[in-house]
Formats: structure tokens, C-alpha cells, sequence
């Protein structure tokens, strides 16, 4: 399928002009940002991975009765995606004490939780997503109550979800962020996830060890970024036994060429 218009450039992805109205094509990027940008890096096939696991995850989401707006992949590091309007909200959703909550409160990492706490970000980068309370979304009319009652009630059931598939196979699902969008049908919106899942934007501890498997091998240069998130797609069972080198191999030669 050939590209069009490039509309947006993030951190993690590309975004271009679907080959229909009201769909976008997202391409997943191998560079890595830490610290409010700061630092950069690349972690190699990271963008391919990042594909199959949010592809994976969303689908398996919408089993559940979970709406989103992934419609399909495409390749290796593109997704066909429904056009939203995003709610300037970034959704942190917490089980154990990690990054930037240990920080804030004295509390040890690797606390568990006595219950899953949602936490709420403004996306401005200028600003560093800050923290915000509800009482802030609903001054500013970043989301209304009902939307964030939607937006709340399908974090709750994503993680009870995923924490469940994650420790099925050996993982500890610490924490992760989720992005939603508004759905236009005329004059009327409905809330639906969007954006990704992936160890770019999860903390995934292996159950035993509490080896890091996410981002965090990147922020805190602890080395071996590629070698985790392919154990986590591994785990997941998302490419043939032995095919990520392969299938990363096969990107690399086509990035190469170009294409």
C-alpha cells in the first residue's frame, strides 16, 4: 500500500493519510526518547516488535468488547488505524511502585500496590506531561465526566486483562499508559483506545527475577533493549521460534533498499 501525505511525526511513530477517509496509517519508529526527550537512542527492530505487540494486544482487546482504533497491520511497521481525535490525557495505570511514583512518594520500587491507581497526565510536551487531577481535566474541558467515567472504567478492564496475559506468561504487568480518542459519528463521539501498547509504553518484570523487559533497560542504561522487548514478543509467541532475527533481518535489508 502505498504512503501519502505525512501528517504528524512523534517520538515513537509517523503518522500518514489513510488510503480512505477517516484512516490513518501509523508507522513505528526504532528511535527511543527518555526524560522528556533528553535523551535519545535506537533500539534495533524495536518499531517491527512494537507492531506485532500492540496489533496483538489490541485485537485481543476487542474480544473483550474493548473499541480502539486499530483496524489492521499492514507490514512489518505499519498499522491501519480509525482517525480520532485524541484526548489530551495520557491514562497512567499503576499496580507496583516504580519510575516516577517511587520518586514522588518514598516508596521503595517494587511495592505492590494494595489496589491498581489510576493517575492522569496533560500531553504537552513543552510542559512534560505534568501530572493533573480530574478536578483539572474537567476545569479546562480536556475531558468531560462522562467520558472520563468511559475512559477510567476501560483502564480498569485493559489492566485486569492484561495483567492476566502478561503473568500467564512469566511477566509482572508494573505499570503502563494508555491513550484514548474521541470517534466522531456525526455530531455524536464515542471514546475508544487509540494510540499503542507496547513495552515502549508498559514496565514488564519478569515474575521471578524482576529482570526489566521495557524502556527502562534504555532510560537507565542498564543495555540489552532489543534482547528484552524480543523476550517479550517471544513470550507472547508472536513470531515463529527462532523468526524474530529473521523478520528483523528482513526489515533491516528493506530499510536499506528504501522501501
Amino acid at each position: 500500500m502505498s504512503r501519502r501525505r505525512q501528517i504528524y511525526e512523534g517520538k515513537a511513530k509517523i503518522l500518514y493519510e489513510g488510503p480512505e477517509p477517516g484512516t490513518i496509517i501509523q508507522y513505528f519508529k526504532d528511535d527511543a526518547t527518555a526524560f522528556d526527550n533528553k535523551k535519545k537512542g535506537t533500539i534495533n527492530g524495536k518499531g517491527v516488535i512494537n507492531n506485532r505487540v500492540s496489533e496483538h494486544i489490541f485485537t485481543l482487546l476487542g474480544h473483550i468488547g474493548i473499541p480502539s482504533h486499530f483496524i489492521r497491520r499492514l507490514n512489518m511497521r505499519e498499522q491501519l488505524v480509525k482517525q480520532v481525535e485524541i484526548v489530551p490525557i495520557e491514562v497512567i495505570v499503576r499496580n507496583v511502585a516504580a519510575g516516577s511514583l517511587s520518586k514522588r512518594l518514598g516508596i521503595e520500587e517494587g511495592t505492590p500496590l494494595p489496589h491498581t491507581l489510576l493517575e492522569y497526565c496533560y500531553k504537552d510536551d513543552a510542559l512534560g506531561d505534568p501530572l493533573v487531577a480530574e478536578e483539572h481535566i474537567a476545569c479546562f474541558g480536556w475531558a468531560t465526566q462522562e467520558e472520563m467515567q468511559d475512559i477510567s472504567a476501560m483502564a480498569i478492564r485493559i489492566n485486569d486483562f492484561m495483567a492476566g496475559m502478561f503473568a500467564g506468561i512469566g511477566i509482572k504487568l508494573v505499570d503502563f499508559k494508555l491513550e484514548f480518542g474521541r470517534l466522531f459519528d456525526g455530531d455524536f463521539s464515542r471514546i475508544i483506545l487509540a494510540d499503542e501498547i507496547s513495552p515502549d509504553g508498559c514496565r514488564l518484570w519478569d515474575i521471578e527475577t524482576n529482570e526489566k523487559l521495557d524502556k527502562d533497560r534504555f532510560r537507565r542504561d542498564l543495555g540489552g533493549e532489543a534482547e528484552a522487548y524480543q523476550e517479550v514478543a517471544r513470550r507472547m509467541g508472536l513470531f515463529p521460534e527462532g523468526g524474530i532475527s529473521e523478520v528483523l533481518d528482513l526489515d533491516s535489508e528493506r530499510k536499506k533498499r528504501g522501501k
